[in-house]
């Protein structure tokens, strides 16, 4: 078998020396373009649990590199004069050039063919003879730019600046510099990769980039320029070059990673942020990936099949991981006013693999600081032993909600002509019970014919008014939970089929007339709905005010307005489903108008104590749809008008959206919101742990936290996520036994679970690394 790998850095290097250890007579030839010596760059960084994963598959090259490194434990985080230092990381630096040529090295010795200077065709025609072709051949890969038919990668350019530095200035912990300026904040990321030898990679926002003149400055006049911007961070060390030139992130990611007998792997597939240090440890790791492939498969075909379907999870989940990272050091001017220890712990836990639970578990002394910051914000908070940020309260108005969990409203398609039944008392009465502070209702309809379904709920006659009121009685009685009616119209999404028998459909037969911002109809095949005119929106306004009058003899504690998922406010808010040419359409400013008007109406009616929110899509995921800067301008309008919180969806506004899910995915809308609008909000989807609800408010990224799911699998989620921090809440007398039994369990479930994340982590690899505080000294 002949093997070819076209580029000697660390991926190609390390698959060259796994596959040559595991079969000798595989003949392979690595191709590099560079001088053998040749390097740009400065350090890499690998984790504990990645030199884990080097001394498995060939403990002779992971000795070879752990005898080279620097180690560190903490991350240090220097902003505003303050630092904070966090424990338990385990990391470790290594020259670029070093641990190129130490696998250098270890492929000679296996027997592997080196090639420098050479380069290579991307066309291939010289490796016809070749069984494997591995194009490792970086970012700007040849032969994934010569065959982009195929491969299709997508590349995003990320907008801010950075170039990568060297200095001599020892550090003991990978340390992050913020540095405010006349002209804007400069970001380093910095860490020690061997004596007297450390990595400064700098960014800066393009707007601060163009300000300092950067532009128009030279490599060596940029280091000048940077040495005095962080002159007391180098404390009089300098800094140096190695082709620093000041670049864009490239986001790439390819839809296929194997054509035939090539394979794309590393940076020549797909891209990870450096500040989350992924770059060479994904290449590596798709090293270890594509040779486990061969092991198991064998022939060529099927190996690279295998590869190409059992790799991309992982990757894609680190290179998501990587974009949410990058994406908070592009906007950290929206959180620089922040308090420094909230400040922190937004950087600690931005790119969502760090956690509350997590930081908890290694650095007990920094969550204890984040949970007295968050305590301190909490009128009458006890700051002795303050609680976990889910167990604040927070007051909106007059309205004091016990807790920052919250049932979020979820329709059941159970009612029958408007009219709530049996089976949302138990539903609500149970939620609220089980200790979420706040329950919304789902969405009620303010009109028969602004039902999404059937089996929608309303609020227009007496019967349902009386129905809701015994739910609100229930919850007051039995539970310390407040509850919000929501109020909607379903718009162009009206008359459909219930969930269950196909969402968003339109109903066979017993339809009603609907109507929309514009005439157009959800699905080809759906009702076209008529465009609201001047009379209809007048019509329904009044709705929207007999139904919030109606709200406010029921009982309800709060309000909010649904003008989020394409129904029928939302439907005036995108650009997507508004083409209106009147004054109600067009600029944003136009196609808030008439939500707005809705929402005046009825602020003017409810309560002034009592605290109203409003439902936005903060994205439609679809080009030409609603952008971050809309939906911050839609936000600014409603706080003026009166809104106390943002509930930040996004979506359901068009079936061309194509959303991208994971954990916590809307989470960054809310903050976006929350901190450049300056507005509470309440963040919701795909959030399941009480540990991810910490996380998110501790960072200020939301003022409440939603949970949909969780709440129909588990009424009591609240009152277990309690036992397991070890807070008292409230429960009714009747169930009082089962509280005191999940406080008892909670503690042992508690120290089996923290044990068994000790056992789980990664061995610590300081063995042979030089002393890093001793060189930092």
């Amino acid at each position: 078998m002949r093997i070819a790998v076209i580029g000697g850095g660390p991926g190609g290097l390390y698959f060259a020396c796994l596959m040559k250890k595991w079969r000798p007579s595989v003949d392979i030839t690595v191709f590099e373009r560079n001088k053998a010596d040749d390097t740009f760059g400065f350090g890499v960084v690998f984790s504990d649990a990645t030199l884990d994963i080097f001394e498995r598959y060939d403990a002779d090259s992971y000795r070879a590199i752990t005898e080279h490194f620097a180690y560190w434990d903490d991350i240090a985080i220097h902003f505003k004069d303050t630092v904070h230092r966090v424990g338990g990381n385990g990391f470790c630096g290594c020259s670029r050039q070093t641990l190129l040529i130490l696998l250098q090295n270890r492929a000679r010795a296996l027997g592997v063919e080196l090639r420098f200077e050479t380069e290579v065709d991307p066309d291939l025609r010289a490796f016809r003879d070749y069984d494997l072709v591995v194009a490792a051949d970086g970012i700007n890969s040849r032969i994934r730019e010569a065959n982009r038919d195929h491969f299709k990668p997508d590349v995003d350019l990320r907008p801010n600046k950075f170039t990568w530095m060297g200095s001599t200035r020892p550090l003991d912990a990978f340390t992050f510099f913020f540095r405010e300026t006349s002209h804007g904040i400069f970001i380093a990321h910095t860490y020690q990769y061997e004596p007297g030898r450390s990595t400064w990679v700098i960014e800066t926002d393009p707007e601060t980039f163009v300000r300092a003149g950067l532009d128009k400055l030279d490599e060596e006049a940029s280091a000048r320029f940077l040495e005095g911007v962080f002159a007391e961070e180098l404390a009089g060390h300098g800094l140096t070059t190695n082709r620093s030139l000041w670049r864009q992130f490239p986001m790439i990611r390819t839809q296929r990673w194997v054509k035939d007998n090539v394979v794309l792997l590393g940076d020549a597939k797909g891209t990870a942020h450096f500040s989350i240090g992924a770059g060479t440890k994904l290449a590596m790791e798709d090293s270890i990936a594509l040779f486990d492939a061969f092991r198991a498969k064998g022939t060529v075909k099927a190996a690279l099949a295998s590869y190409e379907t059992d790799r991309r999870e992982e990757v894609e989940r680190t290179q998501h991981a990587a974009d949410v990272s990058l994406v908070w050091f592009e906007h950290v001017d929206r959180f620089a006013t922040m308090d420094p220890r909230q400040f922190a712990f937004g950087l600690m836990t931005r790119a969502k693999a760090i956690t509350y639970d997590n930081l908890r578990l290694r650095a007990p002394d920094f969550i204890a600081t984040t949970d007295r910051m968050f305590a301190e914000g909490v009128a009458g908070a006890d700051l002795a032993a303050p609680r976990p940020p889910l167990f604040q309260p927070l007051k909106l108005r007059e309205l004091t909600v016990e807790n920052r969990a919250v049932v979020s409203p979820m329709c059941m398609y159970s009612a029958v002509d408007g009219l709530p039944i049996d089976w949302h008392m138990v539903h609500y009465g149970a939620r609220a019970v089980g200790g979420a502070g706040l329950v919304y209702t789902e969405m009620t309809c303010v009109a028969p014919d602004a039902r999404i379904t059937p089996g929608c709920t309303g609020l227009w006659n007496d019967a349902q008014e009386a129905a809701w009121s015994r739910i609100v009685d229930f919850t007051h009685t039995h539970s310390r939970a407040k509850i919000c009616l929501q109020l909607g119209h379903a718009g162009r999404k009206g008359a459909t089929k219930l969930m269950w028998d196909g969402m968003d459909r339109p109903l066979p037969d017993g339809a009603w007339p609907i109507v929309s911002a514009s005439p157009l109809p959800y699905y080809p095949d759906s009702q076209v709905p008529a465009e609201l005119d001047q009379a209809g929106m007048d019509r329904i306004v009044a709705e929207f005010a007999a139904a919030t009058e109606r709200g406010i003899r029921c009982g309800f504690d709060m309000l909010e307005l649904h003008a989020a998922h394409g129904y029928l406010l939302a439907s005036f808010l995108s650009p997507l489903t508004n083409r209106r040419t009147d004054d109600h359409g067009g600029s944003v400013e136009n196609r808030l108008r008439f939500p707005l008007r809705v929402f005046r109406a009825m602020r003017d009616l409810w309560p002034r104590e009592k605290p109203m929110s409003v439902r936005i899509s903060a994205t439609d995921w679809a080009e030409g749809g609603i952008s971050e800067a809309d939906s911050i301008a839609i936000a600014r309008a409603f706080t003026e008008a009166g809104v106390d919180l943002v509930d930040v969806s996004t979506g359901q506004t068009s079936p061309a959206c194509r959303p991208v899910y994971g954990r916590m995915f809307q989470t960054p809308f809310s903050d976006a919101i929350r901190n450049e609008a300056h507005v509470a909000t309440m963040c919701v989807g795909n959030i399941t742990t009480a540990d991810q609800m910490n996380t998110i408010l501790a960072a200020g990224r939301a003022d409440l936290v939603a949970l949909g799911r969780p709440h129909l699998a588990d009424p009591s989620f609240m009152l277990k996520a309690a036992a397991w921090y070890g807070v008292d809440v409230h429960q009714p007398e009747q169930y009082q036994p089962g509280k005191d039994q999940a406080m008892r369990n909670a503690v042992k479930d508690r120290a089996d679970f923290e044990a068994l994340k000790v056992a789980a982590k990664p061995k610590r690899h300081a063995q042979g690394s030089f002393d890093q505080k001793a060189a930092a000294e």
